[in-house]
């Protein structure tokens, strides 16, 4: 198996465990994120990047819950931000648990997709890199992304970017590399 092969499949795992933690949820809650609106997800994505680099710093948690559980958080929150931006939000759950799970495989398909393409023209770099580097290029992606929102509110448009769609790619791709280290370090 080469290491591309290796990365895909790994990536596929982690995604598949995503899928079915998302899965459950959907069937607890449905699909209750639809009335999220761009900064509410934004804010959410935040909030569990920063609690990774808080427990990274401190090296304990509180609450019990560990890393690892939060770059999954990150990978399905990235999921349903595309699938927010591509369908916009609601006032009301307005989709079935079946169609929410279409978005999710689709979406999760175009981001493996992505990495796929990347990871042969980085050559597996990703590899040599620290955990704590994915959690601080996440939070520069929200970061990002939260200017390109405040543009939006300004009625203004960006001038290079690659939008909020790439960033929220980079971000499930970066946090599936995450899920993929721990898992080695264990």
């Amino acid at each position: 198996m080469t290491a591309n092969e290796k990365t895909n499949a790994q990536f596929e795992q982690v995604i598949q465990e995503c899928r079915s933690l998302f899965e459950k949820k959907l069937h607890d809650y449905g699909a209750s994120w639809r009335i999220l609106r761009p900064q509410s997800l934004t804010d959410q994505l935040f909030i569990k990047a920063k609690r990774i680099r808080s427990l990274e710093i401190k090296k304990e948690s509180l609450v019990g819950e560990g890393i690892r559980p939060e770059f999954v958080a990150l990978i399905n929150y990235g999921i349903v931000g595309l699938i927010q931006i591509y369908n916009g939000f609601a006032d009301t759950v307005d989709i079935t648990n079946e169609e929410a799970m279409k978005l999710y495989d689709q979406y999760a398909h175009e981001a493996l997709e992505l990495m796929k393409r990347k990871n042969h023209d980085y050559d597996e770099a990703w590899r040599g890199m620290r955990v704590s580097s994915y959690t601080d290029f996440i939070l520069t992606k929200i970061e990002r992304i939260k200017e390109i929102e405040e543009l939006e509110v300004r009625g203004e448009r960006t001038k290079v970017s690659e939008g909020i769609d790439a960033n929220y790619m980079d971000i499930i791709n970066y946090a599936v590399f995450g899920c993929i280290k721990l898992n080695e370090e264990r």
